[in-house]
């Protein structure tokens, strides 16, 4: 079986974190992810770039979640494997074998340890620059908590981190907080232990909704 990876490149650095845990070197093919893309944008880019993999490469774990749709009814020539999560948030959200798509708590926005500056240009560049002071109260107002999630893998408790964290909270009004979270799905991704948590789309299967919800 050949493998390789497709990771969003928000979650790149779990990936290497989870290869480099279990001892794997299998090739990582990068979708780049500048936070603003529609689904059918998102699902032109998969498309994209698994027309470009290795023809070879029959088995394609994905390392991103259902992203909004992107996913839905698309199809491949090769096995693809994806974790049944409704984005990366929640991929890091789980941290046991229990089958939570969106493990998210109403009220509560998260940024990914590995980068707060990163994660607050995602969270915040829904709204123009320009109009910061009249979109911010208005679009995070059902926001009361900006939780980090702590997987373990970066140290995101030391000065420098925690400060540029607390910039992005008082920016969406917010009250800044640690949630824990692992890498146990990746892990699991990675180490093929494609249990219930997982799709496996075998070739010509169309992926659906239907398949990725339970």
């Amino acid at each position: 079986m050949s493998i390789g990876i497709l990771a969003c490149e928000s979650l790149l650095e779990y990936v290497e974190a989870a290869q480099e845990k279990l001892g794997t070197e299998y090739p990582v093919f990068v979708l780049d992810y500048s936070g603003d893309e529609s689904p059918q944008q998102m699902r032109s880019r998969i498309i994209g770039i698994t027309m470009l993999l290795p023809a070879e490469m029959n088995t394609v774990l994905v390392a991103m979640g259902f992203c909004g749709g992107s996913w839905n009814q698309l199809s491949f020539d090769r096995r693809v494997v994806i974790p049944r999560v409704d984005d990366c948030v929640s991929m890091l959200l789980n941290t046991d074998d229990a089958y939570q798509p969106n493990p998210k708590q109403a009220g509560h926005l998260y940024i990914m340890e590995h980068n707060p500056e990163q994660e607050c240009k995602r969270l915040c560049q829904q709204c123009p620059r320009w109009k910061v002071d009249s979109c911010y109260p208005k679009w995070f107002a059902n926001h009361s908590h900006l939780d980090i999630v702590d997987t373990g893998i970066f140290d995101c408790y030391r000065e420098g981190y925690v400060e540029k964290a607390q910039q992005c909270a008082q920016m969406v009004n917010c009250t800044l907080d640690y949630v824990s979270g692992s890498n146990l799905l990746l892990e699991k991704l990675i180490g093929g232990q494609w249990d219930d948590q997982f799709l496996v789309a075998e070739p010509g299967q169309e992926i659906a909704h239907k398949d990725f919800f339970l």
